[in-house]
């Protein structure tokens, strides 16, 4: 199965927008998708890093479930390492996507974090993104035990 295939059957949906995948887990599945700043209609797509993993995906959710959009951007906010991460993440967005001029997850104010599994996708696709990695390294085991991703059956 090719990549768009792979990711179409982690999401249990067609992808939008597709590029090609800018991460793997360990396994070697899919984990972060890279998506074009406009869907096929024209369209924009502001996100472009995306997470696709549903291991993953599961584990932002649960920590993002328990105040952690409030907590990191509490963080980033104050932990002047983090708040500088999170704005040079966020220039490099924009310097990645200028004809949309939006930051990670779409956002137009850096300071305020709309969604954590972007900021990891970020931090996975992108090496380096402080505020990123410290969030992934809070989700607890990020990857399947067992790369279901690669064998699991198309629903």
């Amino acid at each position: 199965m090719d990549d768009r295939g792979q990711v179409e059957r982690q999401l249990g949906r067609p992808v939008r927008a597709f590029r090609r995948v800018a991460a793997r887990c360990p396994h070697g599945c899919p984990v972060v998708t890279e998506q074009e700043p406009r869907t096929a209609d024209g369209t924009p797509f502001p996100t472009q890093f995306w997470l696709s993993c549903p291991w993953l995906v599961a584990a932002v959710s649960r920590l993002e479930a328990a105040g952690g959009v409030a907590r990191f951007s509490a963080l980033a906010a104050t932990d002047p390492a983090l708040a500088a991460s999170l704005s040079a993440a966020d220039r490099d967005q924009r310097r990645l996507r200028p004809e949309l001029d939006v930051g990670i997850a779409g956002s137009r104010n850096p300071a305020r974090l709309k969604c954590l599994h972007a900021h990891v996708a970020f931090a996975l696709a992108r090496r380096g993104y402080e505020l990123g990695e410290r969030i992934l390294a809070e989700v607890g085991e990020p990857w399947c035990p067992d790369a279901r991703c690669a064998s699991r059956e198309p629903a």
